[in-house]
């Protein structure tokens, strides 16, 4: 490892007493998905409860650094073969990660991602006698065939079970989304406490957009039927199962118009298959929109919120949608069921094109059932506010370390834990 380069911002605030976490992970913004969001809605609702967290996470090049950037690490990275957007940090500036941390104390270690900070945790958490859990993100063993497609199916399926079972008892506890996850993780024979703790959504996340705005910025017609999908273009996600449903839903509404806010490995395929589809006039890919501002222009912009994926370990995004007031038809699969079954702003959507397509265009032809749907979103989706998942988190943390204390005397470090301002661990892989 090459040294440390810190940029801390002094924002004048005191660090909160009370309990002190390392957290580790592969991915954080300006990465965009639910793993990135999760850990900045607990981040920023810990730290409300008195907990300070302090984040490890990979440098990406030519990026500006977020609003949350104070007490974050930053691990010099390379790009992933094959993968433009995630990056894979310094296996060397990890392994001394303690020695740069040797100024501060922590009493708990909890890791993101399953890859190279996974590794990490384990080893310094074992160093220091601490408590490590992990939050398991997403259902690796639906959509690795996707991503390694030379290899049969079952044989990945089954590696990315073993992977997790012994990833995960080599924890003192894991944090699962939802209770579809835990009893998946059960069945793989994961012996460690499974807690659910969902992410929640901060108050933010409640405040209403343009809609006009967006459509005048992206030229939309006021005649267009606008339904959205949000997310990652990736192929787990089912996008390309929407284009199929959207190509025989426009027979019965031809002014409808799917806008797509997402991007990653599977936009340029999507692209092809919306052009073979004839869909040209009816999609629009507008890429990741900013959070704070125009993707709330866009979820007041649309009508219904359609998604397809059934690998979601929780299916954060919904109650992004449902919080905006917006209706949301999805299937019901793994840990969206708790967010659609209920059927508070939220439709069960059928698994074919055709019968998807159908329960669309009944929507949009009902305009009291979207103007009730539209109400009862933002009320269910207020019962997931961020503050009561981070009390259980809070909750979660105390226990492990109380656990850990009552096995006997453990090391920890003596010096006052250090204000860490934005930081690059630099190093090779």
């Amino acid at each position: 490892m090459t040294g440390v380069r810190s940029t801390s911002r002094a924002s004048g605030l005191p660090i909160a007493p009370g309990l002190r976490v390392l957290m580790l992970s592969d991915v954080y913004f300006p990465r965009v998905n639910g793993v990135s969001t999760s850990i900045q809605t607990f981040r920023a609702a810990l730290a409300n409860l008195g907990i300070q967290v302090t984040l490890v996470a990979p440098d990406y090049p030519n990026s500006e650094k977020g609003n949350d950037e104070r007490r974050v690490m930053r691990v010099a990275s390379r790009a992933v073969p094959g993968d433009p957007e995630d990056r894979l940090m310094s296996l060397r500036a990890l392994h001394h990660l303690d020695r740069v941390l040797a100024g501060t104390s922590f009493d708990l270690v909890h890791v993101q991602t399953p890859f190279a900070a996974h590794y990490a945790s384990l080893r310094l958490a074992r160093k220091r006698q601490l408590p490590c859990l992990a939050t398991y993100h997403t259902h690796f063993e639906e959509y690795l065939a996707h991503y390694v497609p030379l290899l049969p199916p079952s044989w990945l399926r089954a590696a990315a079970r073993t992977l997790a079972r012994r990833q995960c008892n080599a924890l003192d506890a894991v944090v699962v989304p939802s209770e579809p996850m835990r009893d998946t993780l059960r069945e793989y024979g994961v012996r460690v406490p499974l807690q659910v703790i969902p992410t929640g959504l901060p108050a933010s996340q409640f405040a209403r957009g343009d809609g006009m705005r967006f459509c005048v910025r992206h030229g939309i017609s006021s005649r267009r039927r606008v339904v959205l999908f949000v997310g990652r273009a990736a192929h787990e996600k089912n996008i390309g199962f929407l284009l199929n449903m959207l190509a025989r839903a426009r027979v019965a509404e031809p002014e409808l118009l799917l806008v797509v806010a997402a991007d990653g490995p599977a936009l340029r395929d999507l692209r092809s298959q919306a052009t073979a589809l004839g869909l040209e006039a009816h999609v629009l890919f507008v890429g990741y929109l900013d959070r704070n501002t125009e993707l709330r222009d866009c979820y007041a912009a649309a009508e219904v919120f359609v998604f397809g994926s059934q690998t979601e370990t929780q299916g954060l995004v919904l109650l992004e949608a449902l919080a905006s007031g917006l209706p949301v038809l999805a299937i019901a699969a793994l840990g969206t069921r708790s967010i659609v079954d209920p059927g508070r702003g939220a439709v069960a959507a059928a698994t074919t094109p055709d019968a998807f397509a159908e329960q669309l265009t009944d929507l949009l032809g009902n305009r009291q059932r979207l103007a009730e749907l539209a109400a009862a979103g933002p009320s269910f989706a207020r019962e997931w506010a961020a503050d009561r998942p981070a009390r259980q988190l809070a909750g979660l943390y105390r226990s492990l370390i109380a656990h850990r204390a009552s096995r006997g005397p453990r090391q920890r470090e003596l010096t006052p834990s250090v204000e860490a301002g934005s930081m690059t661990v630099e190093g090779t892989t």
